[in-house]
């Protein structure tokens, strides 16, 4: 791999490890599998890219984190209010939101960002040399870490977390759960839209069709974080997903290395995502298999 596809890597990596913290607060802290991932990743794409070409890059991530926000406050409502189940909460959200995203594009599939500033063109212009988008992504990435870690070490955290793990028990303390789950689907999809929004940016374009499996992604990251560098306090577990972000990148980019054509990379992302559920159990049954082989080993010595 070159130094190029790997820096390259690199900062994508870091880009979705944004996507990841969004799909971790979701997933892991709420309990929630949610869909709205790949239709709210579009959305604020779509934001970000449309002011843009109206000049104004910085603002776009801006409105492109409140959109989010506001798709996950969807998901919410139609959860707790309507008592509607969060896989199928996630799925009529990220259903509704194609056609809004058509709208936010104007009614376009694919728009490009052509002879336009983006918040990369504004700092390559203040930090020189090949680096500055890896700068300046890693500085909005251990930013939104830092103050992530400050949220959930919070009493709002505290209860957010808590009301994944046992809501009844949460709401026997006479805490408002409904809300306590808006406002955590509020900001992981705020978070996965800005992760959006700094692809479209870094890629200078959006496609209708560019947010397909990127809850594939954020699992993916997930749970590769969790399973190699481990879970054992709140910073390691969050620094894991940042981790397993960055590695998934790179193991996509020695696929592409090797030749493997990018038709397969969602094959690719599926075995992946696979392996990495397999690993507890095959943690796990190993002592088990370890001892069998050794008893089996005793026994042929002794017959012998």
């Amino acid at each position: 791999m070159t130094l190029t596809a790997f820096q390259g890597s690199l900062e994508l990596g870091i880009i979705y490890a944004i996507l990841a913290l969004g799909v971790f607060l979701s997933f892991r802290s709420l309990n929630m599998p949610d869909l709205t991932v790949d239709s709210g990743f579009t959305l604020g794409a779509a934001v970000s890219i449309i002011t843009s070409v109206s000049g104004h890059p910085f603002l776009g991530l801006l409105l492109a984190f409140i959109a989010g926000c506001g798709a996950g406050c969807v998901t919410a409502l139609l959860h707790t209010k309507l008592k509607i189940q969060p896989l199928l909460a996630g799925i009529l959200t990220m259903l509704g939101l194609y056609s809004i995203n058509l709208k936010v594009m104007g009614g376009k599939a694919n728009i490009p960002l052509l002879n336009k500033p983006t918040v990369y063109s504004f700092i390559e212009g203040l930090i020189p040399g090949n680096y500055a988008r890896l700068i300046f992504d890693s500085i909005i990435l251990l930013v939104i870490l830092f103050l992530f870690y400050l949220f959930l070490k919070t009493r709002l955290g505290f209860v957010l977390r808590a009301t994944g793990d046992n809501d009844q028990m949460v709401r026997s303390q006479g805490v408002n759960t409904d809300f306590i789950i808006l406002i955590g689907m509020a900001l992981s999809n705020g978070l996965v839209s800005l992760s959006g929004a700094l692809i479209a940016q870094e890629q200078s374009f959006v496609d209708v069709s560019m947010g397909i499996g990127m809850v594939v992604i954020g699992l993916a990251s997930v749970i590769i974080g969790e399973a190699i560098f481990g879970v054992k306090t709140l910073f390691r577990r969050l620094l894991a997903v940042v981790l397993g972000s960055i590695l998934y990148r790179l193991i996509i980019a020695v696929a592409l290395e090797l030749g493997m054509p990018p038709t397969d990379l969602k094959l690719v992302s599926a075995v992946i995502v696979a392996i990495a559920l397999s690993t507890p159990v095959v943690k796990s049954s190993y002592p088990t298999l370890k001892r069998k082989y050794q008893s089996r080993g005793l026994s042929k010595k002794r017959v012998s």
